[in-house]
């Protein structure tokens, strides 16, 4: 039924997409047009032992099925975690915006499939500040341009390119009508190697080993579907391992060594605030001693991420969901908001409700977040699941 349900919406946007041209004109007949745009799906073995059975199920979102003045509103809202996006100049809210958004969570990296018409987009400094999303994303393009800039550097992509960005820091940028997919990796992943990817931050990725690193995850996305529990954290670790492989360390930089001194003393903090999250005593003035950084120092680092406080507060809220949502653990909703350094039951409530949007309680209830270095089972996925509690959650 899935795979009949996105057919079905391929022939929609297809149909959709060919019938008319930018001009409003009939469009014209590619002699490619039956040629598929993503790779064919992997054949199923129907004779799969019982431990092989698939271990996900997708997060689908689609304005196919919406009225078209309604469209863009839909996916505005969707998006609203990552990006803050607007229509081109020659475009009306009753032009409609088709758009598809299939999301796959493989415990610590989420795949995209993803489609989109002709749109601008924003992640500004007051997203950043309200947001506790800093994860790396990969973009691969199957069809469609996009231009990015992040500190007046302009990355231009293309069908075939790689492009490497952070959700940690600003940029902005428009696309034409597109179709990508999008990995979203968590910057823990990469604590080892921060320096150089952060070197790399808005960098097209070229040469050999990106040409494998496309190939592997073109194949990766044709077996989304019958990938087994086993097969995931493997699927990561080399996912991590090829992207490492794809960047060289960036000695045409005269400036690169402040650069990554900086990188590396963010990295640093922030392994110390996740090591340190139940300490009674957990503050800038504490992380200075330990860092030998100081105060002025320490905010400058984290004021793209909102601030030193309104860090760990999120990272704090984090773990605090996580022990919620434990089955195992035991404790009051009073006791692991305090061991999470929050004194007042009534202040955490608060803070909680606000990073999540429903209280301690439904937390403990319902989960609603992926567990850390597990997929989302065809069994626990929750009704409740959103695409934007997967990206708060990984990485967690």
């Amino acid at each position: 039924m899935i795979a009949g349900a996105w057919a079905y919406r391929n022939r929609i946007w297809h149909h959709a997409m060919d019938t008319k041209g930018q001009d409003g004109a009939p469009a014209k007949q590619s002699p490619n047009r039956d040629r598929r745009r993503w790779p064919r799906e992997a054949p199923s073995h129907k004779e799969a032992a019982p431990s092989l059975m698939p271990a996900l199920k997708p997060l689908s979102f689609s304005t196919l099925e919406l009225a078209p003045e309604v469209q863009f509103a839909a996916w505005q809202a969707h998006v609203a975690p990552l990006v803050e996006i607007r229509l081109p100049d020659n475009k009306s809210l009753e032009d409609g915006f088709p758009a598809t958004h299939t999301a796959w969570n493989l415990g610590g990296m989420l795949i995209v499939e993803q489609r989109a018409a002709a749109h601008s987009y924003m992640r500004s400094a007051a997203k950043l500040r309200s947001s506790s999303i800093d994860h790396w994303y990969i973009v691969l393009p199957h069809t469609g341009q996009s231009w990015t800039e992040v500190d007046r550097r302009v990355a231009e992509s293309q069908p075939g390119k790689l492009e490497l960005r952070s959700l940690g820091y600003p940029f902005r940028g428009r696309s034409t009508e597109s179709e990508s997919l999008v990995l979203y990796l968590p910057r823990d992943l990469f604590a080892d190697a921060a320096a150089t990817l952060d070197a790399n931050n808005n960098s097209i990725l070229s040469g050999n080993f990106a040409n494998l690193l496309i190939d592997y995850v073109d194949s990766v996305a044709t077996r989304l579907r019958s990938l087994t529990a086993d097969d995931l954290p493997r699927i990561v670790h080399a996912t991590r391992s090829m992207i490492i492989a794809c960047l060289a360390p960036p000695a045409e930089h005269a400036a690169a060594a402040e650069q990554l001194a900086s990188v590396t003393l963010m990295e640093r903090a922030r392994r110390y605030v996740q090591n340190n999250l139940d300490a009674a005593r957990l503050t800038p003035d504490s992380m200075c001693r330990a860092l030998g950084v100081s105060r002025s120092r320490l905010y400058q680092l984290f004021e793209p991420s909102g601030g030193v406080l309104h860090y760990i507060q999120s990272r704090r809220l984090l773990a605090a969901h996580i022990a919620l949502s434990d089955p195992a653990d035991s404790r009051r909703i009073v006791e692991i908001a305090e061991a999470f350094g929050f004194s007042s039951p009534a202040n955490f409530s608060r803070a909680f409700s606000k990073e999540f949007g429903y209280s301690p309680r439904e937390g403990r209830s319902t989960v609603v977040l992926p567990r850390p270095a597990h997929s989302v089972s065809l069994a626990e996925h929750d009704k409740g699941s959103s695409f934007e509690g997967w990206l708060k959650a990984l990485g967690s």
